[in-house]
């Protein structure tokens, strides 16, 4: 019989310091698509929505509209990044009298797999726009995508963004201009940093962000636990144990933590084990019994029910729906 793992007393020694921190730390983005534009007006796109990942735009050069869902239109300008976080379908445009073309209608060159280029227009006035679709990649995506704003809007050219946030876009236009060797790579990592940096943006000045998980996160007691999770998942945690580490009492801290993130601790484990299951399944080949041993799991049978109980699918019919 497979023998409980306990918290690693090495992992749970390390300085908790600053728990959202360390969480976002560990986000990384991994990119599906990337399209750099020219447009010259009149034009329009439409670009379809996308579930559970986000996109972005940064308009390298000129001004154009934009639609979000069923939100007002809001107009950007050169300098602009925008992060769209919920997948909703988005219409960009020169002008309201503009037509409607579909993205993939348009006359596209395949630079790589992942980067095409698009030139079209009326030839009136010029824009520049690069669009992207990413994913976050991390365990506690799905919590801190359930709490983003639809829309995320970033000036980088007012002072606070300082030069680092200017300079990168001018690093990114240049290249989008001249498309040297490599040049789709980095501006495909350049925009992946832009991306994170509207995140913790957002995270350091907006009053929602101090709510719910992210709220929790940040709790001097709380905040110890679910970091403590996050390091050793796999081990045998109780109520009892997590309330300690927390240094409150069991009835206190698990109060404390169902008002804070919204559900019990022992659920939020389960729910933190199934999001880095489901990393896995996507991501690696490992077996499915070894994923389960290696979330603390006994036997692939207690996993695959937890993982349905989740996802409502199993976990091989997720491995085959990720590839």
């Amino acid at each position: 019989m497979t023998q409980p793992h306990v918290p690693n007393p090495d992992l749970l020694a390390q300085p908790i310091g600053d728990p959202l921190g360390e969480i976002l730390h560990l986000l990384k983005l991994t990119g599906t698509f990337y399209c750099q534009s020219r447009l010259s007006a009149p034009w329009g796109i439409t670009i379809p929505g996308f579930p559970e990942v986000m996109s972005f735009a940064v308009v390298i050069g000129g001004r154009a509209w934009m639609k979000v869902g069923d939100d007002a239109p809001f107009e950007i300008q050169k300098g602009d990044l925008v992060l769209m976080t919920h997948g909703a379908p988005i219409n960009l445009y020169s002008d309201a009298e503009a037509r409607l073309m579909q993205l993939e209608d348009l006359p596209i060159r395949k630079v790589t797999e992942l980067y095409e280029t698009v030139e079209y227009g009326g030839g009136g006035a010029e824009c520049s726009i690069m669009y992207g679709l990413v994913r976050l990649d991390h365990a506690s995506s799905p919590m801190l995508m359930a709490l983003l704003p639809d829309v995320l809007k970033i000036d980088p050219w007012e002072e606070e963004a300082g030069s680092w946030l200017q300079g990168t876009l001018q690093f990114i236009a240049r290249e989008a201009r001249e498309l040297r060797p490599g040049g789709e790579t980095v501006i495909t990592r350049l925009a992946d940093v832009l991306v994170i940096e509207a995140i913790r943006r957002w995270l350091s000045r907006s009053q929602e962000a101090d709510r719910g998980w992210l709220k929790a996160a940040r709790d001097p007691q709380i905040g110890r636990a679910i970091v403590a999770i996050h390091r050793d998942p796999a081990a045998d945690w109780t109520v009892e144990s997590l309330a300690q580490v927390a240094g409150m009492s069991r009835s206190a801290f698990a109060a404390r933590f169902t008002g804070l993130v919204g559900t019990p601790a022992m659920q939020y484990l389960a729910q933190w084990r199934m999001n880095l299951a489901r990393r896995s399944l996507r991501e690696t080949s490992h077996p499915i019994a070894s994923i389960a041993a290696d979330l603390g799991y006994q036997s692939e049978p207690a996993f695959n029910r937890a993982f349905k109980r989740v996802f409502g699918t199993t976990p091989g019919q997720a491995r085959r729906n990720a590839s």
